[in-house]
């Protein structure tokens, strides 16, 4: 970690919690985020938009984002915060509010060659059975604009797709079918230009779904993962590519799935990583030798050159 005046952060405010889908994982993030920030002498405080004026963030001399999900990681916020000329961390309005749709992220990355798990956009009028031909089964179905797992379902049986699909119209943006890929799901974060160790994610669950990723202990979490050294490498640079496609800065979580012949697909980009004790960003960085109360610093840095 780079020598920094604690002082030069100023009053920081940790927004957290929020109305969305992924509230109490945001308010989790959030405690963990403050706690860090205080331990090393930061002025941090709590701010929940859901119960809070969000004109009061004007008190503030910056903001450490922690919001998940919608207004936290679409863009919005981060339009009120350039509004307010107050300096955030993670990326701005149009790179949050294009990885927040998957839908429109990979038509960014497809344009570029970049590799995309196969999918299709679900509509009222699709040929559901088709789908499920053409992809095999098992396949995935997601609402586009939720994070966390939210709304993710496996298709496992002929016909249920089909089913399925109605009830993830409650979500947030297009819903996707995605063909299974079967070779092992990883994670990648990119903290500034680096790209911090892979992890790969095994549950012992179906699939890394919301009741993995933040309630069980049983997930296994392998850092440094099986990659090979070219794979890893690979991972890396694809990770940097697909953010730098999108307009991203400060930090991000990137996903990844790799085929059973080992070639590696992006899935997603989360531009505004979980900071919980089960989170995977945390867990990189120890890996490269920084503790959670340093990478919270680091983040935090960032915002002195926006």
């Amino acid at each position: 970690m780079t020598d920094v005046n604690i002082k030069k952060f100023g009053k920081v405010a940790v927004v957290c919690g929020g109305s969305s889908s992924e509230r109490e994982v945001s308010l989790k993030s959030g405690k963990a985020v403050l706690d860090a920030l205080q331990s090393k002498g930061v002025d941090a405080h709590h701010f929940d938009p859901k119960e809070m004026d969000i004109s009061k963030l004007r008190d503030y001399d910056r903001v450490f984002n922690v919001l998940h999900g919608t207004f936290g990681e679409d863009g919005s916020l981060q339009g009120v915060l350039d509004g307010f000329g107050i300096p955030y961390t993670g990326c701005g309005v149009l790179a949050s509010a294009i990885a927040m749709d998957k839908f429109r992220c990979r038509l960014v990355w497809q344009s570029l060659g970049l590799p995309n798990v196969p999918y299709v956009v679900l509509k009222d009028d699709s040929d559901f059975l088709a789908v499920e031909t053409d992809f095999g089964l098992p396949l995935f179905v997601k609402p586009a604009s939720e994070g966390s797992s939210v709304g993710v379902v496996m298709i496992e049986q002929a016909g249920d797709l089909a089913k399925v699909y109605p009830t993830l119209k409650q979500y947030h943006g297009e819903i996707l079918a995605e063909k299974a890929i079967t070779g092992g799901e990883y994670a990648l974060a990119v903290l500034g230009d680096t790209a911090l160790p892979s992890i790969r994610i095994i549950p012992k669950n179906k699939f890394y779904d919301y009741e993995a990723k933040y309630l069980r202990d049983d997930t296994v979490y392998q850092c440094p993962s099986d990659l090979t050294a070219k794979q890893e490498q690979q991972m890396g640079e694809l990770a940097k590519r697909a953010f730098e496609a999108i307009g991203g800065r400060g930090w991000a979580r990137v996903d990844f799935l790799k085929g059973d012949d080992g070639k590696l697909y992006l899935l997603e980009i989360n531009t505004v990583p979980g900071m919980t004790d089960h989170s995977l960003v945390p867990m990189a960085a120890r890996e490269v030798g920084m503790d959670f109360a340093d990478l919270c610093i680091v983040i935090l840095e960032q915002t002195l050159t926006v």
